[in-house]
């Protein structure tokens, strides 16, 4: 799907909430009303805001000779005024925008004057009367007759003056904390490295933790506990996260990048950090190749990603990558210790491919 390219961006103003909406007429039902009276949406929001379509099968004007057919956006909010741009576009019989039957407004300022009021709007092709905006003249009835039974409508809510919000810098500030050690009450001992840390932000950040800390677990009474089956270096930048919510820059760098993500994944499954995990399943994904889809896909199945196990299997469907993947250690090992994953990837060729199997 082509992304939607911006068409006008106003100076110093930023869009604040969008809505689109669709407005099914049964123009048999609706053909008798006269010029003037309205069929009307149900109010949706936008930015912040509700909204309402109003439309006038004959008209909204008698000038009009109950031969074109109306269409506008009416703000119904009993707040503040608001600026939005008004886009309304005729719908074919298969569901697609008419590019023919499609209009866009500049920049309206809508007031809250007349909020709630049906009366008729007239004047140019271009209407507005403060809190609506729309086309008295939108399309034919002869053509709307003809094609359409579904008209689009989207409002793009603007703010030109907003006090922009900084970024939030609570990780910088817990970071420090740590990096000075203020207040510390526990310390973990990693093999020859001691890190301290502070129990409550442990327990708000793990579940773990918070059982091992504040539970019934031995842990809770002591000052310094040890840890096994993990190394200094991985500790250092979990202990990191669970302050900041984010990976330290450095560790993208080096040629061991993917095996420390795969530790990484590791003790995010053991201290139960599911954020953790998933950034982590996302670098490995990101950074997959042929010499580490094997070990990435067992890393995967043993620790629970299954997003990232369905990526490395598609990975692996490929034929050429599948022929030179088999040929490394990781995939040695994954034949050996997870015979399931290639009885599922062979299910997955039989599904994808109509050629014989490569396995």
């Amino acid at each position: 799907m082509s992304k939607r390219s911006k068409i006008w961006t106003p100076t110093r103003t930023t869009m604040v909430g969008s809505a689109a909406l669709q407005l099914k007429v049964d123009y048999e039902q609706i053909k008798q009303l006269p010029t003037g009276t309205a069929v009307h949406s149900d109010v949706f929001s936008a930015g912040g805001h509700s909204w309402r379509i109003d439309c006038y099968p004959h008209g909204s004007d008698k000038s009009d000779t109950g031969e074109c057919f109306s269409i506008f956006v009416r703000h119904m909010s009993k707040t503040r005024r608001v600026k939005a741009i008004v886009e309304a576009f005729l719908m074919d019989r298969n569901g697609e925008p008419c590019k023919s039957f499609t209009k866009r407004s500049c920049v309206h300022d809508f007031s809250i004057n007349n909020v709630g009021d049906d009366k008729n709007c007239s004047g140019d092709d271009d209407d507005d009367d403060g809190d609506n905006w729309g086309w008295s003249k939108f399309v034919d009835r002869a053509t709307l007759e003809k094609y359409y039974v579904t008209f689009g409508c989207t409002v793009m809510v603007l703010d030109d003056g907003s006090i922009p919000v900084p970024p939030s810098d609570i990780g910088i500030h817990l970071g420090s904390v740590l990096d000075r050690n203020d207040g510390t009450d526990v310390s973990f001992i990693v093999e020859v490295e001691t890190f301290r840390a502070h129990r409550v932000v442990l327990a708000a950040r793990s579940p773990v933790f918070r059982a091992e800390l504040f539970g019934s677990m031995a842990e809770a009474t002591l000052t310094s506990i040890t840890l096994h089956d993990i190394t200094p270096k991985i500790f250092k930048v979990m202990l990191r996260f669970l302050y900041t919510d984010e990976l330290p820059a450095e560790i993208e760098l080096g040629d061991s990048s993917s095996e420390m993500f795969q530790n990484l994944v590791i003790a995010a499954d053991c201290y139960a950090l599911d954020r953790l995990k998933i950034i982590c399943a996302k670098k490995l994904w990101d950074n997959v190749s042929i010499d580490t889809v094997s070990t990435t896909l067992a890393c995967a199945e043993t620790y629970n990603c299954p997003q990232l196990k369905n990526n490395c299997i598609d990975f692996l469907l490929l034929e050429e990558n599948f022929k030179e993947a088999a040929l490394t250690k990781g995939f040695a090992l994954l034949v050996l210790k997870f015979p399931l994953i290639i009885a599922e990837l062979k299910n997955r060729v039989r599904t994808y491919h109509s050629t014989p199997s490569v396995l």
